[in-house]
């Protein structure tokens, strides 16, 4: 099955739709994938709930549809960069789905492994635990955390051959492969395709079983989030 694309918008057509539940990998600004977010916000699509351990920042990443109001509900850990999210949610206009760092991605991974439901310490004690069954197991209580599948995961690699096996830069991994194996249908966007056996098997992260379509971006912008530089 060709599983390469010649666009990130011809990737996500037939795919994506109203209403779905979206993850898309990266930390930060780190490891995005940027051409897919951006094809998913031409795309029109709305009412979308959009898993991520963050919003991105005020016009680009997944700031870019909060600013053309696309998506109703967040999943996610960390959204303080992003001012345009931070109005939204103290108006009442977007659903916030707040999840601690760890525990989303043990949601993902465990979603990717066919694995319903875990319990955890992690939020015992706070509202993250509201609502949820407390279990107790060797005198300590644990919450349980359902786990998530989302329709469709956006995800960014380094590198992959025509079969998607991929490979991951450095810190650009992150939460990159736990949303590759969540997702009912993976679409990943790659800096460099290579042919079926360029990959040495020792070499690679995520095998192409979890990847249904593949688009190249060889040049991504790769923005700094927050660019820090002492003084000479």
């Amino acid at each position: 099955m060709e599983k390469v694309y010649a666009s990130a918008a011809e990737a996500l057509k037939g795919v994506v739709a109203d209403g779905q539940t979206i993850a898309v990998g990266g930390f930060g600004l780190c490891g995005i994938p940027e051409a897919l977010i951006a094809a998913l916000r031409d795309s029109g699509v709305h009412g979308l709930t959009c898993i991520s351990n963050n919003a991105g920042v005020d016009g680009f990443g997944l700031g870019q549809l909060l600013n053309t109001r696309q998506v109703k509900k967040m999943i996610a850990s960390y959204v303080g960069e992003n001012k345009e999210f931070e109005r939204q949610y103290l108006a009442g206009e977007l659903e916030l789905e707040f999840t601690p760092q760890g525990t989303l991605a043990e949601k993902l991974r465990a979603g990717g492994a066919g694995i319903p439901a875990f319990f955890t310490r992690t939020g015992v004690g706070t509202v993250v635990a509201d609502g949820k069954e407390i279990r107790e197991f060797d005198g300590e209580k644990y919450v349980m955390e359902r786990s998530l599948v989302p329709d469709v995961s956006l995800v960014k690699a380094y590198m992959a051959d025509r079969s998607g096996n991929l490979v991951f830069r450095k810190t650009a991994r992150n939460f990159n492969p736990n949303v590759a194996m969540a997702g009912k249908i993976t679409v990943v966007e790659v800096e460099k395709l290579v042919d079926i056996g360029a990959i040495d098997p020792d070499a690679v992260h995520l095998p192409g079983i979890y990847v249904q379509r593949i688009v190249v971006n060889a040049h991504p912008e790769k923005r700094i989030e927050q660019r820090t530089v002492r003084n000479a």
